[in-house]
């Protein structure tokens, strides 16, 4: 035999290496496959359902930039400053927080820490949070009920327009919405293995919703206690032990923090934002607690209704009926009607289980949770915004997806169909009404949505024995019911979302008199001293401007106010008009109270220029004016009076103190707003001292002063 017969010496092979190999390709065969008890199609399905969702939610994601400044602010403070990251201060030099606890913060700071500060690096997040949002609220469907259940269940989640909005935006709602699923999930295990630790996970979840958005996580405790209390597996006396480690699971999990801020000497941490005497615990039960209830939220930028019999006001007429009302229906009550009946329906079909069924436990727990919330949102009569609702998206979707395939598996009764179709047509009336808020977004839509729920309906009163016949059923009836709300969903999609309030899908009648779009100071919104959705008093009361008066909005001006035109404004009557999604800015150095400045580049490299010199580039009255500098500048900006401009911090009296040890660069002379529903001055009274202490200069049609040219005695 020649060598060139000789058989190829083979490569080692490492001992082990074949079975290692074995086991990843099994790996991922079980990840695409599934349990072997599972379809085929399963598993896949839920992947693609990922798929289309990140595809959907990561497509054209920068176009809105920083989307909410105010908290893109922190977010760039804190990945910058350690200090600011545990507080959520507004800016590096620690003046003040946002007016919220700084969970949401520290995803998205961690995330600028590792990418660098930008648009994606910011929203990449909420993305996330969003994505495994879907994934939670179809695995727990799944864990009892069928994978077509499951599959309706998280494609009516990705589809809702709120949550394709708030999933892609930097407000607190997409964290706080993630861990409430969250808690529903680990809450779910403890009923079906009645482990305790499972439901101290679920506590945690709870407590750590708690420094995202404060009371509003509370909502979702009691659904969760009822349901692990009804169904836990073990004796009732356990039960409640159980629930009392949850409980206390919350308070430790919340309190660190809460104790860490009270602990902490005021003079060695930052103003906490949002309060009237620097206290977390006034800002939990007052202006973000009990006073988005009532309507007594001092230093609100206007009040609520207020007193426990407020039937509207300017968030909103309240009532049972609020959240299918004007702006609000198309953000998230497509479906509401619907998951209501079928969560009726669910009980009735699952009443004669055992004790601990946990298909009953779960629409103890959605069901719970869309029924408090929803009436805790209807009946507030402080601060309440459309985007609010996307904390109903899950529920609606879990209760919805639970509830369809309980009244599909009981189709061989007649009032089973009779009911479904009951469902459908009605989810198809209520779509033509929503669209047709819509006036000039495509007109024809809620033709062919009307058209399809009646066939829909009609098809489903039939018994069909042909499976091809039962699939072309469900296809009709699905689409009937989804197509508005996903085409508002893609509407969102594709529309840049900039400034503090926002909401999904295309222009509707506004019952709240805001405007939409990009919020205030945006698109429909005010800025400037423009007043919402009515006529303009060109500004706030007080004072004559340091740095110009405001125009497009009516006569007047307002203490720190520069030159900008008030969109949403016409003439000066200031007449609101509504636009749908892109947010816009003021004029030149304008900003507002919910919108942001324009800021040049001029204006940015002077800010940016031996900024490390001050602990303060610059001061502005306002977070929204603040921010937009400080974004642009990556300089630290100080927020006079915090997000409203109403907050004491700092006093003028820590002010002056500020400016004579050379801590401030710069005053730029921004929109304010100031005093507001028994807030403080302070803002406007430093904007004041500067404009009769200090000489104005215009950069790029920027009034600032430079605090350290002259001596400040005065």
């Amino acid at each position: 035999m020649t060598s060139s017969t000789l058989p190829a010496p083979s490569a080692p092979t490492a001992p082990g290496a074949s079975a290692l190999g074995g086991r990843i390709r099994s790996l991922g065969h079980s990840v695409i496959r599934g349990r072997a008890t599972h379809a085929a199609w399963e598993r896949p399905a839920f992947l693609g359902l990922l798929l289309v969702t990140a595809i959907a939610y990561f497509y054209n994601l920068t176009a809105s930039g920083y989307a909410n400044e105010f908290y893109s602010a922190a977010v760039q403070a804190g990945s910058t400053n350690w200090e600011a990251f545990l507080f959520g201060s507004s800016d590096a030099g620690n003046s003040i927080t946002v007016d919220k606890p700084p969970a949401s913060l520290w995803v998205m700071a961690l995330s600028v820490r590792v990418f660098g500060l930008s648009s994606f690096s910011i929203l990449m997040p909420e993305v996330i949070m969003g994505l495994v949002t879907v994934a939670l609220v179809y695995v727990i469907v799944r864990r009892h009920f069928s994978a077509g259940a499951a599959l309706l269940a998280g494609g009516v989640l990705a589809a809702t327009p709120v949550a394709a909005l708030m999933f892609r935006f930097n407000n607190p709602d997409a964290l706080l919405v993630l861990l409430m699923t969250a808690s529903v999930y680990f809450t779910l295990r403890a009923i079906e293995s009645g482990r305790v630790r499972w439901l101290l996970l679920a506590g945690a979840m709870i407590g750590f919703g708690f420094l995202t958005k404060q009371l509003q996580a509370f909502v979702i405790l009691p659904p969760l206690a009822l349901a692990y209390g009804w169904a836990g597996p073990v004796k009732f006396g356990k039960r409640l032990l159980h629930l009392l480690a949850a409980l206390a699971a919350v308070i430790v999990s919340a309190g660190w923090w809460v104790a860490l801020v009270e602990l902490v000497p005021a003079s060695m941490r930052p103003y906490i934002g949002g309060s009237q005497n620097n206290d977390f615990l006034e800002l939990t039960f007052g202006y973000n607690g009990f006073g988005r209830l009532t309507g007594a939220e001092t230093g609100s930028v206007t009040g609520g209704v207020g007193g426990a019999a407020a039937t509207g006001g300017q968030w909103g007429a309240t009532g049972i009926t609020r959240l299918l009302d004007g702006e609000f229906g198309g953000q998230i009550a497509w479906l509401i009607p619907a998951a209501l009946v079928l969560l009726v329906v669910g009980f009735v079909l699952l009443r004669r289980q055992k004790r601990v069924d946990a298909r009953r436990a779960i629409l103890i727990m959605f069901g719970g949770w869309l029924v408090i919330t929803g009436l805790v949102f209807s009946f507030m009569a402080g601060i309440f915004h459309a985007y609010y609702t996307v904390a109903l998206a899950p529920a609606i979707a879990g209760t919805v997806g639970a509830g369809a395939i309980l009244l599909w598996n009981t189709r061989r009764y007649l009032w089973a169909r009779i009911v479904a179709a009951v469902i459908v047509l009605g989810t198809g009336v209520w779509a033509y009404a929503l669209l047709t808020r819509a006036v000039d977004w495509l007109p024809w839509l809620k033709f062919v949505v009307l058209a399809l729920a009646i066939v829909g309906a009609g098809m489903l009163v039939v018994r069909w024995k042909r499976r091809t016949l039962r699939v072309a059923t469900l296809a009709v009836a699905l689409t009937a019911s989804l197509l508005a709300p996903t085409a508002y969903t893609i509407q969102t999609l594709t529309t840049a979302h900039t400034g503090s309030i926002v909401t999904a899908g295309p222009t509707v009648a506004s019952s709240t008199g805001f405007g939409r779009g990009g919020g205030f100071g945006g698109a429909g919104g005010f800025a400037g001293g423009a007043r919402p959705g009515g006529t303009t008093t060109g500004g706030q009361a007080g004072g004559t401007p340091p740095g110009g008066t405001t125009t497009g909005g009516g006569a007047g001006t307002a203490p720190g106010a520069g030159t900008g035109t008030a969109p949403g404004a016409t003439g000066t009557t200031g007449t609101g008009t509504t636009r749908g999604g892109t947010g816009t800015r003021a004029g030149a150095g304008g900003g507002g109270l919910l919108g942001g400045a324009t800021v040049s580049s001029q204006v940015s490299a002077l800010l940016s220029a031996d900024a490390s010199s001050y602990t303060w580039a610059a001061a502005a009255v306002g977070s929204q004016n603040a921010a937009s500098y400080q974004l642009a500048s990556q300089a630290a900006i100080m927020p006079l009076g915090g997000f409203n401009g109403s907050d004491p911090s700092p006093t003028l009296d820590e002010f002056k103190a500020y400016v004579a040890s050379g801590k401030i660069h710069y005053f730029i002379s921004a929109g304010s707003i100031g005093a507001s529903n028994g807030g403080s001055s302070a803002s406007s009274e430093i904007a004041s001292w500067v404009a009769s202490t200090f000489t104005a200069t215009t950069v790029d049609g920027t009034t600032l002063y430079d605090l350290t040219s002259e001596a400040a005695t005065n």
